[in-house]
Formats: structure tokens, sequence, C-alpha cells
């Protein structure tokens, strides 16, 4: 496993869309590998392949819950509950944070690293994490969604503020 480099917003990479995978060899065992590493390094709770300059439908998540590590190849969500409004950041636009509507349940298929289809069902974190990366595959940052954006230093205030 290796730390890949990651792509910050304004490389022309981000705003593409990526192509389906149609081989689940060691190269996409290598990929997945190396994207959950960057993620943990960088401290996420996901990563899409775009973000690491490769343009294929991969995405890792982990969002510190009961499902750990979660690995999906040419994920397409299917169905979306409700609507939570909450503060999304991401390691593609460092010391951005915005407001982003997102729904509160999500269903995605998608299929592992060995090409079996599987599907997933979150809510809360785990919903909007899905979404965002998600969208990363389409060439959507949540940078085009959100309603309200808060530097690193406003939110820094506010959780002073808080306590």
């Amino acid at each position: 496993m290796a730390k890949r480099n990651i792509v910050k917003d304004g490389d022309e990479v981000l705003r593409k869309k990526c192509r389906d995978v149609t081989v689940f060899d060691d190269k996409l065992w290598t990929l997945l590998d190396d994207m959950y590493e960057t993620m943990q390094a960088a401290n996420g709770v996901g990563l899409a392949a775009p973000q690491v300059g490769i343009l294929r439908r991969v995405v890792v998540i982990d969002v510190g819950d009961e499902n750990g590590r979660i690995e999906l190849v040419n994920p397409v969500v299917v169905s979306m509950k409700g609507k939570q409004r909450d503060l999304e950041g991401c390691l593609s636009a460092p010391d951005i944070w915005g407001y982003v509507v997102r729904p509160e349940k999500v269903k995605v298929k998608a299929q592992n690293r060995t090409g079996k289809e599987i599907e997933i069902e979150g809510e809360g974190l785990l919903a909007r994490a899905l979404c965002h990366e998600v969208d990363h595959l389409s060439g959507i940052m949540f940078l085009d969604k959100a309603e309200e954006f808060v530097s690193s230093d406003q939110l820094e205030e506010r959780k002073t503020k808080r306590k």
C-alpha cells in the first residue's frame, strides 16, 4: 500500500466524469488499498478515485461506524429519503467548509473489489458520505451544492463560542 497525492480544487480531473470499472484485478485492489491508506492519513471519511487523479468509478468510505471500511466500485444511488443539512468538507478543498442539504437515508448499489454486486444503505453521516463521494464520480464537488460557506477560522470561532 502507498499513500497517494490528493488532487486539489482547480485541477480539471475533479470536474470530469469517471468511467466504469470493467476489470477487477490486482491493479484495482492496489488502488482501493492506496485510497484507503491515503484517506486515513488525511483524516478523511471518504475518498473518490478522481481525488487521486484516477478517472474510474471507485470510492472508499469509513465513517467510524459498524460498517468499517467500505469499498464501492461503480456505485449508483438508487433511492433517497428525507433531508439533512449539515457542514461538509472535502480533502480536495482543504480549509473550506459549507452547509449542504443531502438525503437523510440512501441506498447505493455497487460492486465490491471482486466484481460481486452489493448494496449498502446509510443514514446520517454515512448517507452524506455516500452522496458526497458518488458526486465526485460525476465531477460534482460539495462546493457546487453548498448553501453557505464557513472558513476554518470561522469554524474554530464557532467551536470556541460553544465551549
